[in-house]
């Protein structure tokens, strides 16, 4: 059986599922609101859910296992790292659920089908990566993987970026400030800086013409083994597979404090291990850190006294700087740091 073959009866089943959850629960909800003539973006929606609840299921019944099984921190929690966690499931379920994806729906995505019709009416067009190698790269499962590197490729340059104007890590910080990470942590981060990634990643779709079902498969692998690579569980891929994929052990010193936002010291930018799926990229540019014990993870200036002299910062009462408690209050932080004035 080739693997097209394979692919088959699970794109058939995803289909069927997307139909089920779309007639019994989206449909009613659609016409109930008065917004029957977005049923077409409302079915592309509901492929969008169900990738949500699939990979829900997958991280609390295997995921939160290996968590239990071999954590990486194995301190009690306090009431206020609790708190910080179910913060962080807050945030996924509003991406897994849909419900960030609505708001791209009716802010970013009319902006960006204006765009591109626009460039087509001109004629500039995209054009598809997977022809590049008739016979080769049509076939499914080469055509997904070389999607996946390119796009790969592009969020290290974005992670990169993150980490390298100071405009950016005021938002992105957001997300390194978790001090106990879980699998829940990985949709930590800050709406605008949600939005930012979101419109690089369809407009490198756009360019080199990956169709809407490679994309959802494509973003729904990546947002999976994300979950996983932060994950609060001692495991490495070994000396070999640490190489070829990220792990949770690779990860994590990537939000270890000093290591993974800091490259020149105390107050810097910069940090380690930025690759989201192949470490690959951080070896070829020379910035993969395998050496480093667990460390602590976290930003220097939330140690007590950390935020002191450093400008108008929002401080808690130990002297750390404050990034929030909740998800109301950590994005009208990262608004006000954004601003320079927290």
């Amino acid at each position: 059986m080739s693997s097209s073959d394979f692919l088959v009866p699970l794109a058939d089943a995803f289909g069927w599922l997307q139909q089920a959850l779309f007639e019994a629960v989206v449909q009613p909800a659609v016409f109930g609101l008065g917004m029957g003539n977005h049923l077409e973006a409302a079915f592309d929606g509901t492929g969008w859910l169900l990738v949500g609840l699939l990979q829900l299921a997958v991280m609390v019944l295997i995921f939160g296992s290996l968590e239990r099984w071999r954590p990486a921190e194995q301190h009690a929690a306090t009431s206020l790292e609790r708190a910080a966690v179910r913060t962080d499931v807050f945030y996924t379920l509003i991406h897994k659920l849909g419900i960030v994806r609505i708001g791209l729906f009716f802010s970013l995505d009319p902006l960006f089908d204006l765009l591109f019709g626009k460039l087509r009416l001109v004629g500039v067009e995209g054009w598809q990566l997977d022809a590049v190698w008739p016979g080769v790269t049509d076939v499914a499962w080469v055509s997904f993987l070389l999607y996946l590197v390119v796009f790969d490729f592009v969020d290290y340059l974005l992670h990169r970026g993150q980490h390298r104007f100071n405009w950016w890590w005021k938002l992105h910080a957001l997300h390194h400030s978790q001090q106990r990470m879980t699998l829940w942590t990985d949709n930590r981060n800050h709406l605008i800086d949600d939005g930012i990634r979101a419109a690089a990643m369809v407009t490198v779709a756009q360019v080199i013409g990956v169709g809407p079902g490679q994309f959802v498969a494509i973003v729904a692998v990546t947002q999976l083994l994300e979950s996983l690579s932060h994950a609060n569980v001692r495991l490495s891929f070994g000396s070999v597979g640490e190489r070829l994929l990220v792990s949770p052990r690779f990860h994590r010193l990537h939000h270890a404090i000093g290591i993974g936002h800091e490259s020149f010291g105390p107050g810097s930018l910069g940090g380690h291990n930025f690759a989201v799926l192949f470490p690959l990229w951080d070896h070829l540019f020379r910035t993969a850190r395998l050496d480093a014990a667990l460390e602590p993870t976290g930003i220097r200036d939330q140690l007590p006294g950390g935020a002191l002299g450093a400008g108008p910062v929002a401080r808690r009462a130990d002297g750390g700087r404050d990034y929030g408690s909740g998800f109301w209050q950590q994005q009208w932080l990262g608004v006000m740091r954004l601003a320079g004035r927290a």
